[in-house]
C-alpha cells in the first residue's frame, strides 16, 4: 500500500520526517521558561528573544501571568521613556504597511533602533487574527535594528492591542529609539492610540472619491500631520489636488494646545520618494513641543489617563472572572432576550452580585 506523505503516522518510521527525540527537546524547550530575573536582564541587554517572551507574557490572560508581568513591568519602567513614539492610522488601501516599511528602513539607515508594534483586527466571528505584518514588512523584518511585534485587538476599542502601553515599556527599556504603533483603522472609536504616542501621522490617498469621505472628523483633530500615500504616476496630479482640499480643511479646526500647526505632505513609499521629509516634520514637532515643554506635559497626561484605563480593564476582567457573575449571566441573558426582565434591572442584579460577593 502507498504511503500517504499527508499523512504523520505512515512516516513514523522515516527518522527525518518523525523523530520522537527531537520532538520531545523541542516540546521541552517551548515549556521550559526562563526567570523574570532572566528576562528582565535580557531586554536591559537588548535581547529580542527575551523581549519577546515577555510581551508574550504581558499579553497573556493567565492569572499565574499577572504578578510576573507587573515585576517586569515595574523594573523595565525607570529605563522607558527615552524613545519618540509614533502612532500612524489611515483609511484601507492607503498602504500603511508599505509606508512603514520604507520609513522604518529610513530610520535604520540613519542608525536609529525602531519598533513597530502592529496591530490586527480580531474576528469577532472566529477569535482570530491574521497577523501577517511581517510578512507585508518582509524586508524591514529583516533589518537588525528594526523590531515587529504583531498582536491581536481582541475586544479592544481603540484600534489598539490590550497590553499596547505595556509594551512600548518593554521596548523602550529595550533601547529603541522610535516606537512605530500601526493602528487597526480610522474612525470615531479607533484613536485610543492618541492617548500613547507623541506624534499622530494619519495616512491618505488620493483618487478615491471625496478626500474626506473616509475621514472622521475627530480624526483629523488629532493629526499632527497627514500625509498622502501612492503620490506616483498619473496620481501626482490628484496627490496635489487632495494635499490643497485636506490644508484648507485644517483651517476650521481650533489651534492645538502644543503649538504645532498640522502639515499635509505626501510621499511614494513603493518609490521611497517623500519619506525624508516626513522624517523631518517629524523632527520639528519634537524639538517644538519639547522646547515649549508640551511634550512632558502630554506624557504626564497620557500616564493618568491610562492609570484610569488599567482600573477599568482589571475592574472588567475580574468582574467577569467571577465564578458567581459566570453562574448568572447565562441565565440572565435569556432573561432580557425573552423580555422577562429589561437590559438596566439585569445589569444590576449582576452588579449588586459582583459586590455581595466581594462582602
Amino acid at each position: 500500500m502507498k504511503k500517504d506523505k499527508l499523512n504523520p503516522k505512515d512516516n513514523q518510521d522515516n527518522p527525518e520526517i518523525f523523530n520522537a527525540a527531537v520532538l520531545k527537546k523541542i516540546q521541552q524547550a517551548r515549556n521550559s521558561q526562563p526567570s523574570i530575573e532572566v528576562l528582565i536582564s535580557g531586554i536591559l541587554s537588548g535581547e529580542i528573544s527575551a523581549l519577546s517572551r515577555a510581551i508574550t507574557i504581558i499579553e497573556s490572560n493567565n492569572k499565574n501571568h499577572f504578578a510576573k508581568a507587573n515585576s517586569i513591568i515595574n523594573a523595565c519602567l525607570p529605563y522607558a521613556n527615552q524613545s519618540v513614539r509614533i502612532g500612524i492610522t489611515g483609511v484601507p488601501g492607503a498602504g500603511k504597511s508599505t509606508f512603514i516599511e520604507a520609513f522604518g528602513k529610513h530610520l535604520s539607515s540613519l542608525g536609529k533602533k525602531t519598533a513597530v508594534l502592529t496591530i490586527d483586527p480580531t474576528s469577532s466571528i472566529s477569535h482570530g487574527s491574521i497577523l501577517g505584518d511581517k510578512t507585508r514588512m518582509d524586508e524591514l523584518s529583516k533589518d537588525p535594528n528594526t523590531y515587529i511585534r504583531p498582536s491581536a485587538s481582541g475586544d479592544t476599542l481603540g484600534g489598539v492591542a490590550r497590553k499596547t502601553r505595556e509594551t512600548i515599556i518593554l521596548c523602550e527599556a529595550a533601547g529603541f529609539d522610535i516606537i512605530i504603533i500601526e493602528t487597526v483603522g480610522v474612525g470615531q472609536n479607533e484613536i485610543a492610540v492618541h492617548s500613547m504616542v507623541d506624534f499622530f501621522l494619519l495616512l491618505q490617498i488620493a483618487g478615491a472619491g471625496d478626500e474626506l469621505q473616509g475621514i472622521k472628523r475627530g480624526v483629523i483633530e488629532i493629526a499632527d500631520a497627514i500625509v498622502i500615500n501612492k503620490s506616483d504616476g498619473d496620481n501626482i496630479a490628484k496627490t496635489e489636488q487632495a494635499k490643497a482640499e485636506l490644508s484648507r480643511a485644517l483651517h476650521f479646526f481650533p489651534p492645538k494646545k502644543s503649538g504645532w500647526i498640522p502639515v499635509v505632505s505626501s510621499c511614494s513609499a513603493k518609490n521611497n520618494q517623500g519619506i525624508t521629509e516626513i522624517q523631518q516634520i517629524i523632527t520639528d514637532y519634537i524639538e517644538l513641543t519639547k522646547s515649549n515643554a508640551y511634550f512632558d506635559t502630554k506624557r504626564a497626561e497620557q500616564n493618568e489617563f491610562w492609570l484610569v484605563e488599567t482600573i477599568n480593564e482589571q475592574l472588567k476582567q475580574d468582574f467577569y472572572g467571577n465564578t458567581e457573575i459566570q453562574n448568572l449571566l447565562e441565565k440572565t441573558k435569556k432573561a432580557v432576550q425573552n423580555n422577562e426582565s429589561s437590559p438596566f434591572a439585569a445589569a444590576r442584579l449582576l452588579i449588586e452580585t459582583y459586590f455581595n460577593s466581594k462582602d
